[in-house]
């Protein structure tokens, strides 16, 4: 039987769920994810305790506030001026707090988000922390397959 090393590839099931126990990621009731440990596809917390698992394992852990998404930076909450994001993007875009807008990396090859947090009448504000930092987080695994 296989158990889990760093850089194994991964079949199994996965559950995600944030403070007040709501899933934010359930395979469970779909068909089995897919991964490479060590790719990113996993934070890095929830990765380590898979390590050494042997194949068929099922676990549940408790990951405490800020250990799987990190601590929340209050240096990733950015006024942005309106005249910045109507050049870049659509002029007539209204925001609305909780909205989740994309950003281009800036070498154009990749995405990140940011969640509005306020509008004022020439800026929007964004949180572009992870919306998990700083929170506790339940991760539960069912692992089918490990190669």
């Amino acid at each position: 039987m296989n158990s889990v090393l760093a850089g194994s590839f991964l079949t199994l099931h996965y559950r995600l769920a944030g403070p007040d126990g709501n899933d934010i990621i359930n395979t469970f009731a779909d068909k089995p994810a897919t991964l490479s440990l060590g790719t990113g596809e996993l934070a890095p917390a929830m990765e380590a305790r898979l390590i050494g698992l042997p194949e068929g394992t099922r676990a549940t852990f408790e990951l405490a506030a800020g250990e799987a998404f990190g601590t929340r930076n209050p240096e990733l909450l950015q006024r942005v001026k309106r005249a910045m994001l109507d050049e870049l993007g659509d002029p007539d875009e209204q925001y609305h707090c909780g909205d989740v807008v994309q950003f281009p990396t800036p070498d154009g090859q990749g995405a990140y988000a940011g969640v509005v947090r306020a509008v004022g009448e020439d800026w929007v504000e964004f949180d572009f922390n992870h919306p998990l930092a700083g929170q506790p987080v339940t991760f539960e695994v069912h692992l089918i397959g490990v190669l």
